[in-house]
This record gives structure tokens, C-alpha cells and sequence, in this order.
């Protein structure tokens, strides 16, 4: 009786197999989905900070808060170029206060966004009054988020100079500024800009002092923090995210050179056409010797070589392909006579040689080539010939370069072939301590939050699996019950009985179906009929009540799996608030 049950069971369950496994289908994948949602939220569930305004007080500060339209102006100029056109040369990029789209780091943290890549961007905001920082350190940081890497542009500021035709709608390239600085890359360049623009004081003009060694710009998605301080002393320091990166002096770091030369030569100065520069000469009273052979060969017959004994003088060096052959639309008539591809002789490789031996050639030792005379000290030599120096009429010393000319805005001039450069906490001061409590209330929080996603999201290449069944839940869980749900409901369409033995990680959702099923097809023993579709439904519902009932465990298992980055995180804001 026992085996006549087990059998009307076993015959039900083969009868419903195939609708078991299309009418499974859905439910499962629904209940892998439920499971999925909660994975993929517990891997993102990292703590991040929420943006509050500083209190911080500074001559610029900007944080894109909702009135930042109140400050900020796009331009509608024309950048000046005569080689293109006004239509190709024109501002037509656009600018947005967003929050970021990759790797967000601090809730509700907007920043001004390029919006359009291989366009011209410009926006400009005009000072509440010129900074001048005569005798002040200045300070000048801000933050950049190159969102979608950056290959070919710029994400540098511009402090413009303050003057009568400052607007910001005509802001350009040709609006004269007092310093750039920030980073800029494309192809071989890669640098952070330290650009002042010097004012000669005996012409009155302006020339472009450049950092001769600047340090690499940063192209990673994650925030970078680029700051730039200039002394009272005329020193300068740069910083990339908090950590000095390079720093020296106004006068010796920079071309062209803050101060000319004392001295020059004199223009009006030749050298005398007596004067001997060559410090050797031929010996005039040198001769070839008798015996010298200009015409002696570099290499001769070497008479003393023998043949190896195991030379193959009859095999050839080259012979026929064995394994070529002959094409099937090679046409004798009008193609010739077909001849096979040359390959080396493989008898060759083991030998010293094969075919025609002859003796080799070695170098001659009575070679001595073309006789020249020795070269002597010159008697009449006078030295180098330089002209005079002459006191620079154009010298001037600038002890202070570091007291720039008053500043009255900031702008942003760019070109970039990417999009979504993001710029955020703009500070321009006198105060290096202001600075840094800036950057442990924003980019310190905000960094550390980006850095534990971008761990958490980053694909384990070195280590993945050759197949589902290597795949451990607490290294990927997400992509463990995705592969694991795709692997049973693939042998499940043909062998559902196959797919439990095989994926058994997926077990406790099956079972609910296996014994649902089972339990019915016992139940309709009595007419030894397979279950009805709607049984069969509600058993695969009943599954996934189970698959939605384990969603905590997993929740709890992907949570336990991230604890160490989220520990990260919370390390670095404590370290910050602390600060």
C-alpha cells in the first residue's frame, strides 16, 4: 500500500513536472527578486552624513545651497579665438546644483555640475568685496568630483581680477585673471595647475608665471580636495586631499622667473674673428707610419675552421610544407602550378648547420682603417667666447609677487570632453585653520562614505568563480542568489527532482514547493489524478511566502558581511567630529 502511494506520488509529480516548473517560474523569481532587493539595499545601507551648512565665515564661501542662483552667472560671451568660428567658440554649455549620481558621500550635498561634455563651459560669481590679501596668506580650496573619470579637460578655478569691466555675463577666456589653479588633463598632460598672472611694475604689463614641476591631477570617480596656500614669506604650498603634494618658492619655481636677470648679455657685443675657440687641433707635425694598410679589410677568411662533424651538407635549408595544401579553388589553368610554402629544414634545428658549408670569416687583425693625425692642445686656444654682460635694463625686483592685485570674482572657464564634473565648498580666505575645519566637515564625512561604497561595489575580478557552485554567499550575496535562482530554474524546466540535488542552496524555497506539491498529489490519491493547476499555484505561493519570510536572515547575513567597511566609515567621522 505504502509503495502504491509513493508511486501515484511520484507519477503525479512527473505528470505536473513541466507545469511545475513554468508555473514556479514566476513565483520564484519574484521571491529571488524580494531577496535581491534586500541584498542590494543592505550593501548600499552605508552610513553617510547629512549635509549641513557651515558657519564658517570666510571672504568667499560657497556650498550651492538654494539661493546659489542669487550669486552665480552663466556666461553668454563668445570664448576669442580667430581660428573658429562664434558658433563653434560659443559658452553653450550648461551648468546645474545637483546632488552627485555616482558615489554619493554626505545626504543632501549639492554642487555646481558640468553638464555637457565637448562644450564650452563658463560661470562666474562676483566677490561682496575685492580680496586683497597684501600681507595675508591666501587661501584658495575647493573640491572636485570627476564623475565620469576624466580623460580629456579642465576642472580648474580662475580668481579674476577686480576691475571696472568685471560682468559676470561677459565672463571668458580673455577676462584677465590673477591666478589658476586646479587640476586639468588630456592626453599626455596630466597636472594641477598654480598659474599667476605677474604684473611687470616698470612696463605695466602682465605676464603668466607657470609652476615649472606641478604634481598629477586626480581622475578617479571619489571626491578630491585641491588646496592651494600662498604666504606672506612668498612661499607656497599645494595639498590633494588634505596631504601636502608639493610646495617651494615664488621665485624659484616658476617660468618665466618672478625677477629678470641683474645682468645680460650685450646684444651689441661680437666675438673678434681672431678669436680661437677649438681647444684641440690635428699634430701638425703627425705622420702615417710606413707600414699603416688603409686598405687592409675589417674581416678575413678564418683559414683554420673545419667543418662540424655533424654538418648536413644534402639538407637543404628550406624545404616544402608537409602539412600545406592545396587550395580548393586554386585553378591550375589560370593560378599555374600550385608549389607548396617554404618552411625551415626541422632536420636543421639540432645541427650546427646544413647545406654548403663554407668557412667563416673572423676580424683582421692588421686591420687599422683610415689614418688620421692626432689630436693636441691648441697653443693659440683662448677659451669659450661669450659676450660681454651688460646690466639689464629691463631689471626690476619684486620682493613680493605674493601680494596680488585685488581679486573681485571667481569664474569657471572650461572645455571638457566629459560630463557631470561636479565642484562643491569653495573656500577663499586668509585662514589655513578655517580651511581645514571646512574639510573635516565635508570632504573628511563625505570621503570616507565613498570610499566604503566603491569597496563594497567593487567586483572581486581576481577571485571570481569559475562556476555557480563556487560562489559563497557573504562574498557576493546578491550576485550568489542570483546565479544560484538561475542555475535551478534552468535544470528545473527539464528535471526539477535534478535541480534540488544539484543547487541545494536554494533548498528551503523548494522544499515548501516540493512538499506543497507532494502533499497535494497525496491528497488526490484518492483518484489517482495529478493535482489541478491552482493547486499547483498555491503551493508555488506558498514557496514564495517562504522565500519573502527568510528575507530577514539574509538581511542580517549581507549586514554582517559589510560590517567592516560600515566600521570604516564610522572611524573616519569620529575622527572628524573629534578633530
Amino acid at each position: 500500500m505504502r509503495f502504491h502511494a509513493l508511486a501515484v506520488a511520484f507519477a503525479a509529480a512527473s505528470v505536473v513536472r513541466a507545469d511545475v516548473a513554468d508555473d514556479l517560474e514566476e513565483p520564484l523569481v519574484d521571491a529571488a527578486s524580494s531577496v535581491s532587493s534586500v541584498v542590494e539595499s543592505a550593501t548600499s545601507s552605508i552610513a553617510k552624513p547629512t549635509f549641513t551648512p557651515t558657519t564658517l565665515k570666510a571672504p568667499f564661501l560657497e556650498q550651492f545651497t538654494d539661493d546659489w542662483e542669487t550669486r552665480w552667472q552663466p556666461s553668454h560671451a563668445k570664448k576669442q579665438n580667430d581660428k573658429s568660428t562664434e558658433e563653434e567658440w560659443a559658452y553653450v554649455g550648461t551648468w546645474s546644483v545637483e546632488e552627485p549620481s555616482v558615489l554619493k558621500g554626505m545626504e543632501g550635498d549639492k554642487g555646481l555640475v558640468v553638464k555637457d561634455k565637448a562644450a564650452h563651459h563658463a560661470i562666474s560669481a562676483k566677490f561682496k568685496k575685492p580680496i586683497n590679501n597684501k600681507g595675508k596668506t591666501l587661501v584658495v580650496q575647493y573640491e572636485v568630483k570627476t564623475q565620469n573619470g576624466l580623460e580629456c579637460g579642465g576642472a580648474y578655478l580662475k580668481l579674476l581680477q577686480d576691475n571696472k569691466a568685471l560682468h559676470a555675463d561677459e565672463f571668458s577666456n580673455a577676462s584677465p585673471y590673477i591666478i589658476m589653479f586646479g587640476p586639468d588633463k588630456c592626453g599626455a598632460t596630466n597636472k594641477v595647475h598654480f598659474i599667476f598672472r605677474h604684473k611687470n611694475p616698470k612696463s605695466g604689463e602682465y605676464e603668466e608665471k607657470h609652476l615649472m614641476v606641478p604634481p598629477m591631477a586626480k581622475t578617479t570617480k571619489l571626491t578630491g580636495l585641491y588646496t592651494l596656500i600662498v604666504n606672506p614669506d612668498q612661499t607656497y604650498e599645494i595639498k590633494l586631499d588634505g596631504e601636502r603634494s608639493k610646495n617651494g618658492s615664488l621665485f624659484e619655481d616658476f617660468n618665466p622667473a618672478v625677477n629678470p636677470d641683474k645682468e645680460i648679455n650685450d646684444p651689441k657685443d661680437t666675438k673678434p674673428e681672431d678669436w680661437v675657440d677649438d681647444a684641440k687641433i690635428p699634430d701638425p707635425e703627425a705622420t702615417k707610419p710606413e707600414d699603416w694598410d688603409e686598405d687592409a679589410p675589417y674581416e678575413i677568411v678564418d683559414e683554420e675552421a673545419t667543418k662540424p662533424d655533424d654538418w648536413l651538407e644534402n639538407e637543404p635549408t628550406m624545404i616544402p610544407d608537409p602539412e600545406a595544401e592545396k587550395p580548393e579553388d586554386w585553378d591550375d589553368e589560370e593560378d599555374g602550378d600550385w608549389v607548396p610554402p617554404q618552411v625551415a629544414n626541422p632536420k636543421c634545428d639540432d645541427v650546427s648547420g646544413c647545406g654548403p658549408w663554407e668557412k667563416p670569416t673572423k676580424k683582421n687583425p692588421d686591420y687599422k682603417g683610415k689614418w688620421s693625425a692626432p689630436y693636441i692642445d691648441n697653443p693659440a686656444y683662448k677659451g669659450e667666447w661669450a659676450p660681454r654682460k651688460i646690466p639689464n635694463p629691463d631689471y626690476y625686483e619684486d620682493k613680493a609677487p605674493a601680494n596680488f592685485e585685488p581679486m573681485g570674482a571667481i569664474g569657471f572657464e572650461l572645455w571638457t570632453m566629459q560630463s557631470d564634473i561636479l565642484f562643491d565648498n569653495i573656500y577663499i580666505g586668509h585662514s589655513v585653520e578655517d580651511a581645514l575645519k571646512l574639510q573635516k566637515e565635508t570632504f573628511d564625512k563625505k570621503i570616507a562614505a565613498e570610499k566604503a561604497e566603491e569597496e563594497a561595489n567593487k567586483p572581486k575580478s581576481e577571485d571570481k568563480p569559475s562556476s555557480p557552485s563556487d560562489l559563497k554567499f557573504l562574498d557576493n550575496p546578491l550576485l550568489f542568489i542570483r546565479e544560484k535562482v538561475d542555475l535551478f530554474l534552468t535544470i528545473a524546466k527539464s528535471d526539477p527532482i535534478q535541480a534540488i540535488k544539484f543547487v541545494p542552496e536554494v533548498s528551503g524555497t523548494i522544499a515548501a514547493i516540493l512538499l506543497s506539491v507532494v502533499l497535494l498529489s497525496v491528497g488526490a490519491l484518492g483518484g489517482a489524478s495529478a493535482p489541478s493547476k491552482e493547486q499547483v499555484k498555491d503551493a508555488a505561493q506558498k514557496a514564495k511566502d517562504a522565500a519573502v519570510d527568510a528575507k530577514d536572515k539574509a538581511a542580517e547575513a549581507v549586514s554582517s558581511g559589510a560590517e567592516k567597511v560600515q566600521a570604516e566609515v564610522n572611524k573616519r567621522t569620529t575622527r572628524s567630529s573629534a578633530s
